[in-house]
């Protein structure tokens, strides 16, 4: 025989008709979102790699104190410091995805005062991928949710403060049990999980890790003129600079994102270490020679100018208030001691579409080439402007091969490994690159940014092939035009976005190629590797001090 059949439990009434009740459910769950929504400002972590379940379920000392302080206001300072308090907790999320995105490329968090400057960079990125209109939509979104989210917060900040303060009995209990638990776990040091401890403070230590970073970039220990200043080169003679690399054309070549990571990591050393290892036996049959390190360099996966800027100045140019100061000083670059003492100094730099005064007003070189007078007539390449082949061949046309009576100081920029890494082009013979036209069936063979973009196997292996590209073409350069007058130094200037781990070192590789055994002869006291491939003890130097460890190892 069968038993009655079992009904559903019936919804607590709350003492109301089936509306009023419907009403009390849904009121419940978007209270549960709202507390919800604070736990997760106060306690979502800043960096994605240290984001887990356990993270999310700590007690936040941030959230007790808050709301005991809101729980013994009256009703209208309570709405406005409930309103406030929303405000800050939503600036706390937008700072913390900020902060996220820059450890995921750039390895540091987001400095509110200097780093502003990436935003343009990234978003002339984004152009470049997915078209202007794009990008803005982009960029309006990002606003938008930015905004939103600070409204959400407010919202549910005022919605807990009113019921807390209509239950203020019961609400009382609860923040008191908490905040015994909080001083038990603290005490005792209780974890959840390992590195997340029970009673949690991580967004107070965040807030006032932002505030005393903006209170001391507001005010630099020394003043940056001070800094510059003091140069053991400043004063010397344009006679006593350089001496020995007189009469030889010097080639300062940047090899954008190659960092250690293409040597070390076991998905790109095999070919990138192949083809330096093979480069230097063909160079070495030419008889040229090369020795490589390392530098440390002074940002990682974005910030170029900063490197350069570094290298060039001996000063460690790390964040963009430094940079702009370096710009305003009368600080002596590597490209200036070179014209110091009689070299032509040459710019290439072909990502560059739009003036840059400030940049040429500094370095003054005397002559400079960016996109639009570099004669190109080929087509882009996602970010890249033109294939590296092409700097360096119009480099060797326009000014290398006119070197007879000056020889000539060359700082150059290469792109082509510059993300999104496809597509790249391929090298084709020096004698028919021309204007570039020769290129225009490359771009169109490769695969689309967007469609590798979606797969990181195709991420990782764009960004090898693409740096493999580079390196190629600086071997490729040096076989065909390297003389007894050309030196070539050639280095990365961060480790790559994306691809590179975090917490990676900041090396990158640097290498000195010469055809005359003096200029090698030189630097034999440096310790550095023979051979295009520095080994994996190589010296690693600060990036800083290489412009005067080369002008005392070149000076007489």
């Amino acid at each position: 025989m069968l038993g009655k059949p079992v009904q559903a439990a019936p919804l607590p009434d709350f003492g109301l008709p089936r509306t009023g009740r419907r009403h009390a459910v849904a009121g419940l769950v978007v209270t549960a979102l709202a507390a919800l929504l604070v736990l997760f400002a106060l306690l979502s972590p800043d960096d994605l790699t240290s984001f887990s379940a356990e993270a999310l379920v700590r007690v936040p000392v941030e959230g007790i104190v808050l709301a005991a302080f809101l729980l013994v206001l009256p009703p209208r300072p309570r709405r406005v410091g409930a309103v406030l308090a929303g405000l800050a907790l939503g600036l706390l999320v937008v700072l913390k995805a900020l902060d996220t995105g820059f450890y995921a490329t750039l390895e540091k968090p987001f400095d509110p005062v200097y780093d502003w400057s990436f935003f343009s960079a990234g978003v002339e990125f984004l152009a470049g991928q997915i078209g202007e209109a794009g990008a803005m939509a982009a960029l309006v979104g990002a606003g938008v949710l930015a905004v939103a989210v600070v409204v959400l917060m407010v919202l549910a900040m005022l919605r807990l403060s009113r019921i807390a303060a209509g239950r203020r009995t019961g609400a009382t209990r609860v923040v008191a049990v908490l905040g015994v638990i909080w001083i038990v776990c603290s005490l005792f040091d209780v974890e959840i999980a390992p590195g997340q401890p029970v009673a949690s403070q991580s967004a107070a230590a965040l807030a006032y890790g932002d505030l005393r970073q903006v209170s001391t970039d507001l005010r630099e220990q020394r003043p940056f003129g001070e800094l510059a200043a003091e140069d053991a080169f400043r004063n010397t003679p344009g006679g006593q600079l350089l001496n020995g690399l007189r009469g030889k054309n010097v080639i300062l070549t940047f090899v954008e994102s190659y960092g250690r990571i293409a040597l070390d990591d076991p998905g790109f050393a095999p070919k990138i270490g192949a083809t330096l290892d093979t480069g230097t036996a063909e160079l070495k049959a030419a008889g040229i020679g090369a020795k490589s390190a390392f530098l440390s360099s002074s940002t990682f996966g974005g910030g170029s100018w900063l490197a350069h800027s570094t290298v060039e100045s001996g000063m460690w140019i790390d964040n963009q208030q430094r940079y702009n100061n370096l710009l305003d000083s009368d600080r002596l670059t590597l490209g200036g001691a070179f014209q110091k003492a009689g070299w032509k100094t040459v710019w290439d730099v072909p990502a560059h579409t739009k003036d840059w005064p400030e940049g040429q007003r500094f370095y003054h070189p005397d002559a400079y080439y960016d996109f639009r007078n570099i004669g190109y007539r080929g087509p882009g390449y996602a970010y890249a402007t033109m294939p590296d082949q092409y700097t360096l061949s119009m480099l060797q046309r326009n000014e290398l091969a006119k070197s007879a009576d000056k020889p000539v100081m060359a700082e150059v920029d290469l792109v082509s490994s510059h993300a999104p890494w496809s597509p790249r082009p391929w090298l084709v013979d020096w004698n028919q690159v021309g204007d570039g036209s020769v290129f225009a069936p490359q771009p169109g063979a490769g695969e689309a940014p967007e469609s590798v973009w979606k797969d990181p196997a195709k991420i990782r292996d764009a960004y090898r092939d693409a740096t493999d590209y580079s390196l190629k073409t600086l071997i490729s350069f040096m076989q065909h035009y390297g003389d007894e007058n050309t030196v070539l130094v050639f280095l990365g200037d961060h480790q790559p976005p994306v691809v590179t781990p975090q917490g990676a070192v900041h090396d990158v590789p640097i290498t000195i190629v010469a055809k005359d055994p003096k200029v090698l002869d030189r630097i034999s006291g440096w310790g550095w590797t023979d051979g295009l491939h520095p080994a994996a003890q190589a010296p690693v130097w600060k990036m800083d001090s290489f412009r005067d460890r080369f002008l005392t190892a070149f000076a007489r």
